[in-house]
C-alpha cells in the first residue's frame, strides 16, 4: 500500500493507494499536516511506501522524523521517469508537472497528450506519441488574474473567481468577472487549438482545483480527472520501486 503526499502552494494533499486503486484522499493546511500524516499511518498500518512531491515548504525531514527513512522516496529531477524528458532545464521543472506527464504516459500510451493543470498557475505539458516529453507552458491561474487587477491598479476591487455567462459586464465587478473568466477560457481553448493544429489527434486532460469549474465552458472531448496528479505520483513510485 502506498501513501502519496503532494505538498502544493497552498495545501498538502494525501492519498492512499492499493496498487492502482485510490482508496482515500485528504487535504490539510500545512500546520495540520503532521497530525493528519500520523493518523493516516495509524489507520493504514500496511502502508509500506511513502512518496513525497513538494513544490513548497514541506521537507522530507518532517516525515523522516516519524518513520523509517527507508519507506520514503522524494520526487526530484533526478528521479527515474517512465518517459523521455527533453526539458533543457530539468532541475527547474516542477515535480508536479513530472507527475502529470507520468500519468499521461500510463493512461494514454502511444498518443499525443496535452495535460492542463488549472490551479494557482495554469500549466500545459505535452507528451508526444513516442513517449517523449517536449515541455509546455505556464500562465497565471484564475485567482491570480483577479489578484493582479487589484494589486496593480488603484481602484479595482479584489474579487473571488466566479463563473459567469455574459460577455458584457454592466458593473465594475461584472466587467472584471467577464474579462477574467472569458479570457481564461479562451486562453485555454486557444492553446488546445494550437496544439491540435500542430500535432493532429490529441488527448487533452484537464485537472487541478478549477478543472470541473472550467470544463463546462470548454469543448467536449476533454478528459477531466481531479486525481490525475495523484495517479502520476503513484505510478512514478511503483516505477522506481520495481527497479
Amino acid at each position: 500500500m502506498n501513501l502519496i503526499i503532494d505538498a502544493g502552494n497552498s495545501l498538502v494533499k494525501l492519498a492512499v493507494f492499493q496498487k492502482d486503486i485510490l482508496i482515500k484522499k485528504w487535504q490539510v493546511e500545512y500546520g495540520d499536516f503532521l497530525k493528519k500524516f500520523l493518523k493516516i499511518k495509524s489507520a493504514y498500518p500496511t502502508i509500506d511506501k511513502i512518496f513525497l512531491s513538494s513544490v513548497s515548504k514541506l521537507s522530507k525531514q518532517a516525515i523522516e522524523n516519524e518513520i523509517d527513512a527507508e519507506l520514503l522516496l522524494v520526487l526530484d529531477h533526478q528521479t527515474s521517469m517512465p518517459f523521455e524528458n527533453l526539458y533543457i532545464t530539468p532541475q527547474t521543472l516542477g515535480v508536479d508537472r513530472l507527475a502529470l506527464v507520468a500519468a499521461a504516459s500510463k493512461a494514454y500510451p502511444n498518443q499525443h497528450c496535452l495535460v492542463i493543470d488549472v490551479g494557482t498557475c495554469v500549466t500545459y505539458d505535452f507528451l508526444d506519441q513516442q513517449g517523449i516529453y517536449k515541455g509546455g507552458g505556464i500562465s497565471p491561474g484564475l485567482q491570480l488574474r483577479y489578484k493582479s487587477l487589484h494589486d496593480y491598479t488603484a481602484n479595482l476591487p479584489l474579487l473571488k473567481a466566479q463563473e459567469i455567462n455574459l460577455i458584457i459586464g454592466n458593473s465594475t465587478a461584472n466587467a472584471i468577472h467577464a474579462g477574467v473568466f472569458n479570457g481564461f477560457v479562451n486562453e485555454i481553448s486557444g492553446i488546445i487549438e494550437q496544439f491540435s493544429n500542430t500535432f493532429g489527434a490529441l488527448v487533452v486532460i484537464l485537472t487541478g482545483g478549477n478543472a470541473n469549474f472550467l470544463s463546462k465552458r470548454l469543448k467536449s472531448g476533454i478528459f477531466v480527472d481531479p486525481n490525475f496528479l495523484f495517479k502520476g505520483l503513484n505510478y512514478i513510485l511503483d516505477f522506481n520501486s520495481s527497479k
